[in-house]
């Protein structure tokens, strides 16, 4: 084959594999790769060639994982050099500077495959870059990446301090990866003396622990859903599930909401909900309450006067083998808030799991609705923020489901 002229070893793959590529899916399975014209180390870029031998594409190979090619190129003409990432870089830099104006402080930079960069996340919180890498071919070339990412965004003025890895989660050992955490190390530029920083979004400020907060320290995708939320807070007696780091919560304060209620299960996550009032001048208006939130949903009454609930749990399911269960647990919250709001009241729901898609949420909103006897007003339906880019053909990027209704 003319590919072996490019010095990659080739991979030819099954019918399957070519229509699932063809379709825009940049995933090639264990199963779908059908031979290799050599032995390819695990995190060396392969070519990829259908059963005629017609070139696909390039992607990082890997033993070790079901997604035995994760593919990073189309082109044929592509050399996989420091220009090549650098382009790469400042195509994902420039869409934010394009989809975000000037709400950059704190966004994603790079979204893994709908940045085609495979498993690989940047979020920037103001002059602190934080990354988690789950591709082995994509950590085998940080000391390309990483440099790069910090003279690209320093060139356009944004200054940044330090690149922090946040490596601890389980997932890279089923690419052969260890975890770990910690500040990268950039020539010529002092390690930060911190792990914390104080971010702005839709004007108010958070402490992010970006060492040991929840993924890289801070949800930013649901940025503009917390404004939308805000925007209907005014008046309104708000109770705030799963609030984290109080960021809806704190959203419906200073959108004029008279009291805000914010609950979490974390004792940690609702300190830091509380702190973050504090910076924000804010905690006059806010209790933070320390409980499971099924529990709390259980016990309370109508009685307690909340007219605006927000329910915005973690992810109940990580597979397709739990969506049964975590469709179950949607139900629970969703129906016992219903069941609280009064005529009129308002709700905002949302799931964070891509296989929780649009179509069985919205069927087990349907479900809770006729359950607790009331019926739905959508106000608004959205999704995640545009730095989280949704790929066509890529489901596991489209994956945030945000909704408003009113109780009627």
């Amino acid at each position: 084959m003319s590919f072996k002229k490019r010095g990659y070893i080739v991979a030819q793959v099954s019918r399957k594999g070519e229509l699932s590529l063809q379709k825009g899916h940049p995933w090639i399975y264990d199963a779908e790769v059908v031979s290799l014209d050599g032995e390819p180390e695990d995190g060396e870029i392969v070519d990829v060639v259908t059963g005629k031998g017609r070139f696909i594409g390039s992607g990082f190979y890997n033993s070790n994982s079901k997604i035995r090619i994760r593919l990073i190129s189309r082109n044929a003409n592509d050399k996989f050099d420091e220009a090549f990432f650098g382009r790469r870089i400042r195509y994902a830099w420039e869409y934010r500077k394009t989809v975000m104006g000037d709400d950059l402080d704190c966004c994603r930079i790079i979204f893994g495959e709908a940045d085609t960069f495979p498993g690989l996340t940047v979020d920037k919180f103001h002059d602190i870059l934080v990354t988690q890498t789950l591709c082995l071919g994509i950590e085998q070339r940080k000391d390309i990446i990483f440099p790069l990412l910090y003279k690209v965004l320093n060139e356009d003025g944004q200054n940044i301090r330090g690149i922090f890895e946040r490596n601890d989660v389980r997932v890279r050992e089923l690419e052969g990866l260890t975890q770990n955490k910690g500040f990268y190390p950039l020539e010529g530029v002092p390690v930060p003396d911190s792990t914390s920083v104080v971010i702005e979004e839709n004007g108010i400020k958070y402490n992010v622990d970006f060492e040991n907060g929840q993924k890289t320290g801070f949800f930013l995708d649901q940025k503009y859903n917390r404004r939308a939320a805000a925007k209907i807070a005014k008046g309104k007696k708000v109770l705030d599930c799963f609030t984290h780091t109080g960021s809806f919560a704190l959203n419906a304060a200073a959108g004029g909401a008279d009291l805000v209620c914010a609950v979490d299960i974390s004792q940690d996550a609702v300190d830091m909900a509380r702190r973050n009032a504090v910076l924000n001048g804010l905690e006059g208006k806010m209790d933070f309450v320390c409980a499971n939130v099924f529990d709390l949903l259980s016990e309370m009454t109508g009685s307690e006067g909340y007219d605006f609930i927000i329910l915005d749990p973690p992810a109940f399911t990580k597979s397709r083998q739990t969506v049964e269960s975590a469709m179950r647990g949607y139900k629970e919250i969703n129906l016992r808030a219903m069941k609280l709001l009064p005529h009129g009241g308002y709700l905002a729901t949302c799931s964070c799991s891509h296989f929780m898609t649009e179509r069985l949420f919205e069927e087990m909103l349907h479900s809770a609705a006729h359950d607790a006897h009331v019926s739905l007003r959508r106000i608004e339906y959205r999704q995640q923020a545009p730095d989280h880019p949704v790929l066509y053909n890529v489901p596991e990027t489209e994956y945030l489901k945000f909704y408003l209704f009113q109780v009627v």
